[in-house]
């Protein structure tokens, strides 16, 4: 493996992300992904549906890079509504298991004022390292 976890003795367990992940390995940074389909259609108007699909687009570039979502380290989420992100963590668990399966990386969420794009109500960053040894 090319990474570990590291979680700091007496620490209380983190609940779907990491504190630190330590990493060796070639570095994929995946630009901030949007809800909307390859095709730069949002189909989902709604908080659950966009940030399945912004799972789904962070795996596409995964697998384009030959990358698996246990590469994945870090991961910066910016959110347009902070109460609805609150309002459907249980529902984002099934399509996050969909999409990246038991993986949790180091993460932090924000809240912001808006996207770049005017109908995102989240953007994912995602920063994975592959192993040497999957190197071409």
């Amino acid at each position: 493996m090319s990474h570990r976890i590291v979680h700091p003795e007496g620490w209380p367990p983190a609940k779907g992300y990491s504190n630190g992940v330590l990493a060796q390995g070639r570095v994929l940074a995946i630009a901030g992904q949007v809800g909307w389909t390859p095709q730069g259609v949002f189909e989902a108007s709604d908080f659950v549906g966009q940030f399945a699909q912004t799972l789904a687009n962070i795996r596409a570039v995964l697998d384009a890079a030959g990358a698996r979502p246990e590469h994945i380290v870090k991961m910066t989420c910016y959110v347009t509504d902070l109460a609805a992100y609150r309002a459907s963590l249980r529902a984002l668990g099934p399509a996050w298991r969909q999409h990246l399966g038991r993986v949790f990386p180091a993460m932090a969420l924000v809240g912001v004022t808006g996207l770049v794009e005017p109908q995102a109500l989240v953007e994912i960053e995602t920063l994975a390292v592959l192993p040497l040894e999957d190197a071409e």
